[in-house]
């Protein structure tokens, strides 16, 4: 990949992820680079280009984070523990991998644009399907039930570790799905 491509993906994703897509515009994006607008426009046809760019990256980081972190588990409860602790990780700034915590990006990015037909919500859809995939791999007892506690789970304690400053919010998850393991 072109390197003064890289560059604009990584700092927008920096810049999106903490302070939102439509609150940052080109210009800054321009502004932290040092890049110039022509270069931007030869990589990125419009700003939703780059933007894309930023997801499928984001994801492509977050897919490779939690097979890392679910690999080689024996367990259901066991998978419960390694994802919960990963997140409280990640919530308590600790995984490089993923920076600095500022909720979901996911999430976020589809809060953002209004409409499921949009096509950043529809990507946004399809990370939220493929996390689950890995998950759903990982489990030893395959159970729709327990997929869907593990992903409803998963979803709210990132939410209530970013909208109420709690990481202990992965603690309490484990302590939810103790019961289903």
């Amino acid at each position: 990949m072109n390197k003064k491509r890289q560059q604009l993906i990584d700092i927008a994703s920096m810049l999106f992820y903490k302070n939102g897509i439509n609150s940052i515009g080109i210009n800054e994006i321009l502004n932290v680079s040092g890049i110039a607008k022509k270069t931007l426009y030869n990589h990125f046809e419009s700003k939703e280009a780059l933007i894309m760019a930023v997801l499928e990256q984001r994801h492509n980081h977050f897919i490779s984070w939690i097979e890392e972190k679910l690999e080689g588990v024996n367990s259901n409860k066991e998978l419960v523990n390694c994802l919960f602790i990963a997140l409280e990780s990640w919530f308590l700034n600790s995984e490089p991998t993923l920076g600095d915590f500022h909720g979901c990006f996911f999430i976020n990015s589809t809060a953002e644009f209004s409409g499921s037909n949009h096509r950043i919500s529809i990507f946004c859809r399809k990370h939220k399907h493929q996390v689950r995939q890995v998950i759903a791999r990982s489990m030893i007892n395959k159970s729709p039930l327990l997929l869907d506690a593990i992903c409803i789970i998963k979803e709210g304690v990132i939410t209530s570790a970013y909208v109420e400053n709690d990481t202990s919010t992965a603690r309490k998850g484990i302590s939810v799905l103790e019961k289903f393991v």
